[in-house]
């Protein structure tokens, strides 16, 4: 039975290792944006249906709901590591420099709607989450035993 969930789990998208854990940095990056995208897509489709039914002008949902599947890959992975100090420490460095992140851009694009720039903000912290916890979890990790 654990050969078989093994072979599962090396066969799929994002790749992943016999304890659950996705591979490559690479692999979560494409995972996260692809379920972005995905986010922003539900939400222009939605927008669009509500504007059409005159419930409110386009453009005006907050862009970060987009941040969802990301976020949901995220704790399936935080999750994969196990008890242990190394995966809150790194989840939390990497959600500090997330939001900041997010908010930055957020800010930078202020005259935008909010959908536009919701939309920008949800894919920085996206990126910058990915970058420090994956490379982050493994180097704590390795470091705490």
């Amino acid at each position: 039975m654990t050969e078989q969930r093994s072979s599962e789990q090396q066969s799929g998208f994002p790749r992943r290792d016999a304890e659950g854990r996705i591979r490559t940095l690479g692999d979560l990056l494409g995972v996260c944006l692809a379920g972005l995208v995905i986010g922003v897509l539900a939400l222009v489709l939605f927008e669009w249906g509500f504007a059409s039914a005159g419930a409110g002008d386009f453009g005006h949902t907050n862009g970060w709901l987009a941040v969802i599947l990301p976020a949901w890959l995220f704790w399936d992975d935080f999750r994969a590591w196990g008890f242990g100090a190394a995966r809150v420490v790194a989840a939390v460095v990497a959600a500090a420099v997330g939001v900041f992140v997010g908010l930055l851009i957020a800010g930078l694009g202020a005259g935008l709607p909010p959908l536009l720039s919701g939309a920008l903000a949800a894919g920085a912290f996206t990126v910058a989450y990915a970058v420090v916890w994956f490379p982050g979890v493994r180097w704590l990790a390795r470091r705490t035993g």
